[in-house]
């Protein structure tokens, strides 16, 4: 009857990783339409640091 409990145990770990998956995924989701939108000609803030070119070297 060992088997039987362990088996048990696995689904119940395997609902709850799935549950928590789940809420994880609908705070995403509300975050993301509660982020404010961008116009047209804004800067995009990921971007927005990042000078093109060459880069200096890494002083170590």
């Amino acid at each position: 009857m060992q088997g039987r409990s362990t088996k048990r145990q696995k689904e119940q770990a395997r609902k709850q990783h799935q549950q928590e998956k789940d809420a994880k995924r609908s705070e995403r989701k509300k975050e993301k339409s509660d982020r404010p939108t961008r116009q047209p000609g804004d800067v995009d803030p990921d971007i927005a640091d990042i000078v093109p070119g060459p880069q200096p070297p890494v002083e170590y």
